[in-house]
């Protein structure tokens, strides 16, 4: 094999997911990871030591940036950063793997793919709960037409934050800096299971609150969501469901229905099906025997998760493809985001997105 793809991470909150993988992948090198905050990079030596002394450290990105040994790079930082991150990074002649949401404003987004189409570099966003094995079922069930004609779904994420976790870092719940609060940060990776399922999104109607936190944003919103092809869904978020429940997702069609509550299948009914096939396909996604279980193994479509997200890039470099999430892609769920702020924020009126 030829030379490993270096690759560095900018970032060690959620960016320690990206380190650990790409320590962990056999064509890949970890060369460096950068953090301001020395807590924080005291506090990744300390949970792992076996990346250590070879690993180089950094705490000023431009350093990181002007190492030749590095290829790629993860920017795992506040939201309200990624694009001038992953623009310097591309400008320096790297290819760059960004945390969600892609940034916080579409004027940021877009400059994420200029950049990418001045400087011929590839990349991608994280959108990791795509590759959830029964999401993968669910999924491949819509697309080859099995529940018919969609009708309607219910997306609800319902967790839980404390104002000590807004605190950390004094980011959270900003508008500058997170974007939004609950939807933006916490339900964003639903927004784009929801779009990636039922279609293209026309419009929302939206109401927002902010009940039981000390932060500048929201921590609920709920949302009428109508797409392109006729179907109309609701969304909730919040970050005020004490103690923490779950993401809950639900579609159907003419011809059948598929929900899941944390990813594992709570209804599996599909019209003009054997109750013998339904009761056989329902208990495997149940006990994830199912053909869609395939986050393990050493291939990179057999792979869920952030070693999914890291193993896919270095690959795209090393095959001079696209990645499997890129930033028009990314920019999607961003733009559902921005129309239901922009919905609640006048009286619940609709907005059309396109």
């Amino acid at each position: 094999m030829s030379k490993k793809i270096g690759y560095g991470v900018l970032g060690l909150g959620i960016g320690r997911y990206h380190a650990k993988a790409a320590f962990d992948m056999e064509e890949a090198e970890l060369v460096a990871v950068c953090d301001a905050r020395p807590d924080r990079l005291e506090k990744h030596k300390r949970e792992y030591p076996e990346m250590y002394p070879d690993l180089t450290v950094y705490t000023k990105y431009e350093d990181m940036l002007a190492n030749p040994d590095i290829d790629i790079i993860s920017v795992a930082t506040p939201s309200g950063t990624h694009a001038e991150y992953v623009c310097q990074a591309l400008r320096a002649g790297k290819h760059v793997l960004v945390e969600k949401p892609i940034d916080i404003t579409l004027e940021a987004a877009q400059s994420i793919v200029e950049c990418m189409k001045d400087t011929g570099k590839k990349v991608a966003c994280v959108f990791q709960n795509r590759r959830t094995p029964n999401i993968l079922a669910m999924k491949e069930a819509i697309d080859n037409g099995r529940l018919g004609k969609l009708i309607s779904g219910e997306f609800s994420v319902n967790w839980y934050r404390t104002d000590d976790y807004f605190a950390d870092g004094g980011w959270r719940g900003t508008w500058a800096m997170d974007g939004g609060g609950s939807l933006m940060n916490q339900a964003v990776h639903t927004v784009d299971l929801m779009q990636w399922m039922m279609g293209d999104v026309y419009s929302v109607r939206s109401v927002m609150g902010l009940y039981n936190h000390d932060i500048e944003t929201e921590d609920m919103t709920k949302s009428i969501v109508t797409f392109k092809n006729g179907a109309v869904a609701t969304f909730t978020s919040t970050t005020c469901a004490y103690p923490g429940l779950s993401t809950d997702i639900g579609v159907h069609g003419t011809d059948g229905s598929i929900e899941l509550v944390w990813g594992d299948v709570r209804t599996w009914k599909i019209r003009n099906e054997s109750e013998e096939k339904m009761l056989e396909e329902e208990a495997a996604m149940k006990s994830g025997e199912g053909l869609a279980n395939t986050a393990t193994g050493a291939d990179p479509n057999k792979v869920g998760g952030h070693p999914f997200h890291v193993q896919d890039i270095v690959h795209a470099v090393m095959e001079d493809r696209d990645p499997y999430v890129g930033p028009v892609e990314a920019m999607k769920a961003l733009r559902i985001i921005l129309a239901v702020y922009e919905s609640a924020k006048n009286g619940g009126k609709e907005v059309v997105i396109g």
